[in-house]
């Protein structure tokens, strides 16, 4: 395992594939570099999660059903998703920690040895706050993201990268060729 990372957390639309919208499942499709991302994390001994909010499901346009079955498709070692609209409060949704609190007490997870790849504001923001290594990748949402917050947010990823492979190729690097 490099440098004890003990899993990933990837977030869905815009990160492993998608656009900047909710793509539901059926419609969904992964980025090329995807499949071949889950399977070097696993080949590492490296769990992988999905990390993603849905509030379709509490608006009744999707199933959970249907998102878990597709996420667990795609090879995820475990889904963690938010069926919750923002305005119900719950402390599921990013940018709250609870996903990753929920992962690391069912998975024995130092969240310090985790890695967090998303392309919302959102996701880095439950990263930092979490402990773990906060990776903003810029498609999907993330160009617009980073132009929006990088200059005036107190939270900031750990590292930006033009996509999941790229992010991956970078925290796959041992410490001491990443700056962190």
């Amino acid at each position: 395992m490099n440098d004890g990372l003990q899993a990933v957390f990837l977030d869905r639309d815009g990160t492993i594939g998608g656009s900047d919208i909710v793509e539901y499942p059926g419609e969904f499709k992964l980025f090329p570099y995807t499949a071949e991302v889950i399977e070097r994390f696993n080949g590492k001994g490296i769990k992988v999660f999905s990390f993603t909010n849905q509030p379709g499901i509490s608006r009744s346009e999707a199933a959970e059903d249907d998102f878990v079955r597709e996420l667990k498709a795609f090879g995820f070692d475990e889904i963690y998703l938010c069926p919750h609209h923002h305005k119900e409060g719950c402390h599921c949704r990013k940018p709250s920690t609870g996903m990753l609190e929920k992962a690391a007490k069912e998975h024995s997870l130092n969240l310090l040895k985790c890695a967090v790849f998303g392309d919302r504001w959102t996701d880095i923001m439950a990263a930092k706050s979490a402990g773990c290594i906060a990776i903003l990748v810029l498609t999907g949402s993330g160009a617009a993201a980073y132009e929006q917050n990088h200059l005036t947010s107190d939270v900031q990823p750990d590292h930006v990268a033009e996509n999941l492979k790229a992010g991956a190729d970078w925290v796959l690097k041992p410490s001491v060729e990443r700056s962190r």
